[in-house]
């Protein structure tokens, strides 16, 4: 019978998986208590105000204890989960160092690892160098030493002095500890920090002291040692909000769905949209798509009109470089950029995400659509990651699919031009003098007035409607 010797406890702590985000949403739970998990094993899925990320554990043992439920949203270095390890070192909350007591200069500064020295690095984010824990205040000097200090200075100076300020909690109370989704939190619930009690670890205010601050109620003012002439009448005590719930459901807006919002916000009222139509006939595009899908180039790759359309976006792209670029408010100058990061938007259960295909300028129509057909599987998958979202110079967003003729989109941030696709559908069309029943499609160009104006905006708008009325000029224009 074999037993767990010099076992320890290890705390994994919410990483940060989105390049400086505060705060995550646990999913699900992929382990229970008492399981047992290996280094790599993934232990949970997350939603940040990017994507939804899967984080494996970065060292073996037994799961001791799941620090929080589904659901529940997370500040980065907080810890969710306690696994046992054997033959870990001690926990370091039961052998703190000293503070006090400095260490001697001769005694070497070993560096800190993982487990045996391991450093984890996980798909998506890599290890934080530096932990949450803050460092202890400086403690007070005590009763006694203020009074030996406070009579040798009378005996200098013949008079009794003023009392110095102590450097202890009253002090430091004038800055309250909070990390910053939690001031953000007391900002909009108009709670003043000052007069919340912490009950975090180092005196730091936590989510739930905040609410508690909200749900106490207010303690009555002393009384003043005048009377007012006239007392004001209280005022009459707001009516508390009252919702239908038979008739009614709430969502909370977190995650993918507020990022989101709020980057249209900020989009919407930042740069000058301006939107152009054109209504075209891709009675010819349809006719190729339908060709190419019996091509042996493509076998086994999916082969839509999208595919064309972004194919013909990127050759208008390199017949007018300008458009490509994004707007530097801190520089005051436009960031022409000579390659393009293709965004797809997709509507997911989640919220609308903007993945990009990286240097889609350089692919060939073949490798286009593998990477079309992997982006879309990716997202509808909610397995995007949020390396895939950033750093888009242009995106497409396909209305079609609806059943909508068109639209006015807003840029994603940090883009200069967003063009919307609509429904493909017959409609009569004069062709060769003749009206007839032809393929036809409106597209809407949204860009940014700022760095775009309306010349280059027609000419990129034009050139995408040539492209897919005379698809050879795929062949012509390259």
């Amino acid at each position: 019978m074999t037993t767990m010797t010099n076992a320890s406890v290890r705390e994994f702590k919410m990483p940060d998986v989105g390049e400086g985000l505060t705060e995550a949403e646990i999913l699900k739970w992929y382990v229970q208590p008492g399981d047992t998990v290996t280094d790599g094993q993934v232990v949970c899925e997350v939603e940040t105000a990017k994507a939804a990320v899967e984080l494996p554990i970065p060292y073996d043992g037994v799961v001791r204890e799941l620090h929080f439920p589904e659901g529940t949203t997370v500040d980065v270095g907080t810890s969710i989960i306690a696994v046992e390890v054997a033959g870990g070192p001690a926990p370091e909350a039961q052998a703190p160092a000293p503070v006090a007591e400095p260490e001697p200069a001769s005694a070497p500064q070993e560096p800190k690892t993982e487990g045996s020295g391991r450093q984890p690095v996980l798909v998506g984010y890599g290890v934080a160098t530096s932990s949450t824990r803050r460092r202890p205040r400086r403690a007070a000097p005590d009763a006694a030493a203020q009074q030996v200090a406070a009579a040798v200075q009378t005996e200098l100076n013949g008079r009794t002095p003023a009392p110095a300020p102590v450097a202890g909690p009253a002090a430091a109370q004038q800055r309250p500890l909070a990390k910053p989704p939690v001031r953000k939190l007391a900002k909009d619930l108009g709670v003043d920090l000052a007069t919340v009690t912490p009950t975090g670890p180092d005196g730091v205010i936590t989510r739930e002291d905040v609410h508690a601050a909200v749900a106490r109620p207010t303690a009555p003012a002393e009384p003043e040692a005048q009377v007012p002439a006239a007392a004001p009448a209280p005022a009459a005590a707001p009516a508390p909000v009252s919702y239908d719930t038979a008739r009614e459901t709430r969502i909370p807006v977190k995650g993918v769905r507020k990022a989101t919002a709020a980057a249209m916000v900020g989009s919407a009222f930042t740069a000058p949209h301006v939107t152009e139509f054109v209504t075209v006939d891709v009675t010819r595009t349809m006719k190729l798509v339908e060709e190419l899908k019996r091509d042996e180039e493509f076998a086994g790759l999916r082969v839509n009109p999208l595919l064309l359309i972004a194919k013909a976006l990127l050759v208008a792209i390199r017949r007018n470089p300008d458009i490509n670029a994004s707007w530097d408010e801190a520089a005051q100058e436009i960031v022409v950029k000579h390659y393009v990061n293709l965004g797809i938007a997709a509507a997911t259960p989640r919220g609308l995400i903007v993945p990009n295909i990286k240097d889609a300028h350089a692919k060939t129509l073949p490798q286009l659509a593998e990477s079309l057909g992997e982006l879309v599987s990716t997202a509808r998958e909610g397995r995007t990651s949020p390396s895939a979202m950033q750093g888009g110079t242009v995106t497409i967003t396909n209305v079609g699919v609806f059943g909508v003729d068109t639209g006015t989109p807003i840029l994603n941030p940090g883009e200069s031009a967003i063009l919307a696709v609509g429904a493909i559908k017959p409609q009569p069309w004069v062709h060769k003098g003749k009206v007839k029943p032809r393929q036809v499609t409106t597209l809407a160009l949204s860009f940014d007035h700022r760095l775009v104006d309306g010349e280059l905006g027609s000419k990129v708008l034009a050139d995408v409607a040539a492209v897919l009325e005379q698809p050879k000029r795929l062949i012509t224009w390259a």
